[in-house]
């Protein structure tokens, strides 16, 4: 498939507005986003994408942004994922994450297999990867979980695999939704119910576990839904931010009387789990 970039240069240029920026252009069909020293990119099938859209989004923004567009040459994405970008994983030493064109890679207790397909959750980010070790330390057995964000349905899948009794998993983007039922059935996986949305899907359904693996600007704006559909006790886990940003987290955490568990961190990035 021909894929096109989208290259967009901020002034000024910090973390908040890459931040900003990558949350409102989500909402197009952008496939995947890239961050270099100096430019977010972002990609989608050559197309589908009216440049109008875009300098809508553009035109809204606090801060000024530079747009242009290159197109990519047309190759073949799995086999440039496996060279440069999406190598077998092995996650505290009990988790596997592979795609199922690796030919190479070591045995865990488990094992998960993902196409990824330019989508974001292979758990080589930072991010995954600790929401995936918060998973390990939780027993999820019978527990309704939520996975707000689901991308290619990783984290979901991760915790049917551990014995969670259901999960429901939500995304804006159509390419999320194809990924995560693609990645269920190879992954056998057949209690996650996926759906195209946000957080105003989320009904009078109650969940045990919730894991927002998003942004946070959008963990922000929503953590009050998430508190409202989680049960008594039940656990909220977020990732997609920085050290920086704890602090502004953690604020919005105690006003809804969430109690803090564990904060893991690597990279500077953070996942930090709470107890309501």
């Amino acid at each position: 498939m021909q894929y096109t970039k989208a290259i967009f240069k901020l002034t000024p240029d910090n973390e908040t507005n890459r931040e900003i920026l990558t949350a409102y252009l989500a909402q197009l069909d952008f496939e995947s986003f890239d961050d270099t020293e100096n430019e977010l990119n972002a990609f989608y099938p050559s197309g589908k994408l009216n440049k109008n859209e875009i300098q809508l989004i553009l035109s809204g923004l606090p801060f000024r942004v530079s747009f242009s567009e290159e197109n990519m040459p047309d190759i073949n994405w799995n086999e440039e994922w496996e060279k440069n970008y999406f190598q077998p994983l092995l996650i505290d030493g009990k988790c596997l994450v592979r795609a199922p064109f690796h030919k190479d890679f070591p045995t865990a207790e488990y094992e998960i297999i993902i196409e990824p397909n330019m989508a974001f959750g292979t758990g080589n980010h930072e991010t995954t990867s600790l929401m995936i070790e918060h998973l390990l330390d939780l027993n999820v057995t019978d527990l309704d979980v939520l996975d707000m964000g689901c991308g290619t349905g990783i984290l979901g899948i991760f915790a049917s695999m551990r014995g969670c009794k259901s999960v429901t998993a939500i995304d804006i983007d159509n390419w999320a939704f194809e990924s995560i039922v693609e990645n269920c059935r190879l992954n056998k996986v057949t209690n996650v119910e996926a759906s195209i949305g946000d957080a105003k899907l989320l009904g009078r359904k109650k969940f045990d576990l919730i894991l927002a693996n998003i942004q946070k600007n959008v963990i922000l704006q929503d953590i009050d839904t998430y508190v409202s559909v989680l049960n008594d006790d039940g656990i909220l886990i977020v990732s997609g931010f920085y050290k920086d940003d704890l602090e502004d987290i953690m604020g919005k955490a105690s006003e809804l009387y969430l109690r803090k568990l564990i904060i893991k961190e690597r990279n500077s990035w953070i996942a930090c789990s709470f107890e309501k």
